[in-house]
Parts: structure tokens; sequence; C-alpha cells
């Protein structure tokens, strides 16, 4: 009896901290910020409010509790797709100056936490 409560206890403990352990670290937002300002991305985007293209508050608003909202950032920044912008044109979006998949992530993620 002793040894299951024991047994019991640990196991209540494990669960208890793999639930207060984030799922993934948070982003490197100085990491971000340098991409983005490396990438000219503020040349269109702010964090709170719409320049020629949406706020980041707004796309992070727009995938919001989607399974899929990284790999859809990931396509907009990497493969240059048509967008529209604020004022109604379409234009490609310029694609990330980087192969290294850790720093798309990172931005990726940055701006999901918006």
């Amino acid at each position: 009896m002793f040894k299951s409560s024991i047994a019991l206890a640990s196991a209540s403990a494990v669960l208890a901290l793999a639930f207060l352990s984030p799922a993934h670290a948070a982003p490197d937002e100085e990491a971000a910020k340098a991409l983005m300002k490396a990438n000219d991305c503020t040349k269109c985007h702010a964090v709170d409010k719409t320049k020629k293209g949406p706020a980041l508050k707004k796309v992070a608003e727009k995938y919001k509790g989607k399974a899929d909202a990284q790999s859809k950032i990931l396509t907009s920044i990497t493969t240059g797709p048509t967008v529209k912008l604020a004022d109604g044109t379409e234009e490609k979006h310029k694609i990330i100056d980087t192969k290294d998949q850790k720093e798309l992530k990172n931005l990726a993620d940055w701006i999901l936490a918006q």
C-alpha cells in the first residue's frame, strides 16, 4: 500500500510539472526583430498599426488557435505569394533572406505571440 502511494504521488508530481513547463520556449524577440529589420519587413508591417501591410497583432489574431498558424506564416515569408495590401492593391510578398529554419520559425512564432 505504501509503495503504491509513493508511486502515485511521484506520478502526480511529474504530471503537474509537465503542465507547468511550456511546450516550447518563448520566441526570441530580439532575433525576430533583427531579422525583420534586415529584410525591411518594417517598411510594410508594424506590431500594432496597419501600414502598407497588416499590423502583426492583426496577423496573430487571424491565426489565433489554428493548428497550421506557424506553417501559414512560414509559407507567406518564404514563398513570395501575392498579397492584398491595405490600399487594395496586390503585390508579391517579400521572401525572407535566410534559409535557417530556426530563424524562420522563431520569426513566425514571434509574430503569432503579438
